[in-house]
Parts: structure tokens; sequence; C-alpha cells
């Protein structure tokens, strides 16, 4: 399958962040190989964007959705869930491993830990489900914003990219800003599989990534409330000309589409 590959680069992403912790300058140079190798498989539709060789939390996050933006949907539930999930899981993974890597607290990188071995399990689950379902037969219509499969899975990434607020800079806390909002994602992607979706192996499955991840999700939560709460983004200002969502603090490009973000009037 074409896109396994690329998919299962993401069990080796976190090991070559894990066991670089005691040499600095090799962490340096496998982080930027690795994040090269996943930049040319995801087609760099978006290479312009701000943080797209950044190796920090939001950086990530921002690499994972354009890997999401590029697959090219086959028209089948399950089929496009499986694929749209493991890219989304390769961005927990290469999240928590920089937890690992940096992170300082005990509470968080013990999470960080877990997630990342059981999205590394759930991607290779989900990789042999895709091949399994390879050339399956289209049942819903990607291109149409009405159909109530791509509806909802278009939500899901809406909601992720509004819910990000703005990095801090301090590593723990934007592991736990950004994972909440990560997390709530897979969650309203795998409804929407429980809910449209034909496979019942992949159904099943869907059905426990929701309960773990809003177990994770509360989790989170809990740190927060602990930890001076949720990091608070400043007012953005600098818009979208599209109207699509996008917005920053500063200049650069919308995520979204790639246009230059103006500034609001």
């Amino acid at each position: 399958m074409k896109t396994s590959a690329f998919f299962l680069a993401a069990l080796s992403a976190g090991t070559l962040l894990l066991s670089s912790c005691g040499d600095a300058k090799t962490s340096e140079t496998a982080t930027s190989d690795t994040s090269a190798a996943a930049d040319s498989a995801a087609g760099m539709d978006h290479s312009q964007m701000n943080h797209a060789a950044a190796p920090d939390m939001m950086g990530l996050m921002h690499g994972m959705m354009k890997n999401m933006d590029s697959f090219q949907p086959a028209g089948n539930t399950d089929y496009d869930f499986a694929q749209m999930m493991m890219a989304h899981h390769k961005g927990a993974v290469e999240m928590s491993a920089l937890e690992l890597k940096d992170g300082k607290d005990a509470t968080l990188r013990a999470m960080a830990e877990k997630i990342l071995a059981d999205q590394q399990q759930e991607i290779l689950d989900l990789d042999a489900a895709a091949t399994r379902l390879d050339g399956v037969p289209a049942n819903y219509k990607p291109t149409d914003p009405a159909d109530p499969f791509t509806s909802k899975m278009k939500t899901s990434m809406d909601g992720m990219m509004t819910n990000m607020g703005q990095a801090s800079g301090n590593v723990d806390q934007d592991y736990a800003n950004l994972m909440v909002p990560h997390h709530q994602s897979a969650v309203d992607m795998a409804r929407a599989e429980v809910a449209h979706g034909r496979d019942a192996k992949l159904k099943q499955m869907a059905q426990q990534m929701i309960a773990a991840q809003e177990k994770e999700i509360q989790q989170f939560k809990d740190w927060q409330a602990k930890n001076g709460g949720q990091t608070k983004p400043s007012a953005a200002t600098y818009e979208c000309p599209m109207g699509d969502g996008g917005r920053s603090n500063a200049p650069g490009k919308c995520p979204k589409c790639g246009m230059d973000l103006e500034k609001k009037a």
C-alpha cells in the first residue's frame, strides 16, 4: 500500500527522539532527518507555514495537520478513517516523544510514555486495517460538505485548530494544552467512524479510542488545574483573508490555506 511506509515512520519518530536524550547534537540531527522524511512523504502542500521546521509542540501539531490535509480520500468511510487516524496518531506519537525528551513533569512524562506506546500499536493495527480495506467500494462523498461523514471529519479538524491557543515555550505546558484539543479531535473522528463506518473491527477500535482518549483528556485537564491552568492565547491580530479561521498574533501564512495573513483593522 502506497501510504503504509509513511505512517509506519511514526513508529521510528518517537524512538529517534527518545534514544538521543543523552546526546544533544545527535538528537538535533535525528529530529531534523525525521522531519525532512515526513515532509517529503506528505508532499509539502503548505511548505511555507511558519512552524513547518520547528521541532516544538506547536510545530509538530501543524505538521500533523499538513499531513492530514495532503491525504486524498478514497471515498470509503472505513478506509479513510484508518488512514486519517494514522496521521492523527503520528502527531501524538511525536509530541509524546518530545515530552519524554525535554519535559520535566513526572505526571506528564508518565502519560506521554503510555500514549506513545498505545498509539504506536494502534498505528500498526490501523495500517493492517487499511491494507485489508484497500480497494473497497466508495460509500460516501468526501467532496460534499453536506455528506454526514465528511462534515463530521471536517468539524473534528476545525475544532482542533480553533482550540490550539498560543504556544508558551514551556514543553510541559504546551504538551498538556495541545493534547486536549488533539485528543478531542480524535474522539470526534472516532465517533464519526462509529456512526458511519461499516467495518466491525474498526468500529470496535474506534469505540476503544473514544473511551481511552476521553479519560486522558480529563487527566490533562486535571493536570492543568493543578499547574496554573491552560495557557491563554492573546488576541489574534492577523487573520486569513479567506475567512477560514486561520489566525495568528504575528505576520505569516494561514495554517489552513497557506495565504498571507492580514492584520486586523
